[in-house]
């Protein structure tokens, strides 16, 4: 009885691990930005606060009518568009980092992540488990590839600073129009400006964790990359 020919089959590849570096970089200077528009924001609260309302009212007269802008009032609208569309841009790039973190701690690690891909964005817009899972995917990443670490004390101050920014509707998501921030602006400052503050210092704590995971994550990608022919590492 003659041998059978056993096939031979090709070890499956590891997952490629993705380049983080520049994905880390878009995202803190991305949060620069953001926290720069809510600077303002928090500038154009003061300066209305101080101007005062306008004997003609606020803007939205009630009714569905509304009274011609004043100068201040028309530049606060230019502010307050421009920080939108710059935290959307924030939103995005802070998405796209995220996912290339948990992509390559799937590969570092051999394990899937906690939570499957569509919650990278509905974590962050379903009701009452966004008061979590953001945390939970960015705290999984780490601890997967890292499991005798304590996760980094900056990942829980990022989600506390995150999490009062959204409270009460005055942060990064506001309940009201603009023109009736507006008219908050003129009655009662100081929750806008807490609000601002709160949201400044959540996009600094952001932008140290994006710093402290990526050079963990990173250090173990050099770590297991393999090396280099005699002679010619750099």
């Amino acid at each position: 009885m003659s041998d059978q020919e056993v096939p031979v089959t090709a070890p499956t590849p590891d997952p490629a691990l993705r380049p983080v570096r520049g994905a880390a970089r878009c995202a803190v200077a991305a949060l620069a930005l953001a926290a720069l528009a809510w600077a303002a924001r928090a500038v154009w609260h003061v300066r209305l606060a101080m101007a005062g309302q306008p004997a003609s009212g606020p803007p939205d007269q009630g009714g569905g009518q509304h009274r011609p802008l004043t100068a201040l009032e028309d530049s606060y609208h230019l502010v307050s568009s421009w920080g939108g569309a710059v935290t959307l841009l924030c939103a995005l790039a802070f998405l796209a980092w995220l996912d290339r973190v948990r992509d390559n701690a799937r590969a570092l690690s051999d394990t899937e992540p906690r939570y499957g891909n569509p919650w990278l964005l509905l974590g962050w817009i379903v009701p009452v488990v966004n008061l979590w899972i953001p945390r939970g995917i960015v705290a999984d990443a780490h601890r997967s590839v890292f499991p005798d670490r304590r996760l980094p004390a900056v990942v829980n101050w990022w989600w506390a600073l995150w999490l009062a920014g959204l409270a009460g509707g005055v942060g990064l998501v506001y309940a009201d129009s603009t023109d009736e921030v507006i008219a908050r602006a003129y009655t009662g400052v100081l929750p806008l400006l807490a609000a601002d503050v709160v949201i400044v210092a959540a996009a600094g704590t952001a932008a140290l964790m994006i710093r402290t995971l990526t050079t963990a994550q990173q250090e173990r990608m050099d770590e297991t990359a393999p090396a280099g022919p005699p002679g010619n590492a750099s």
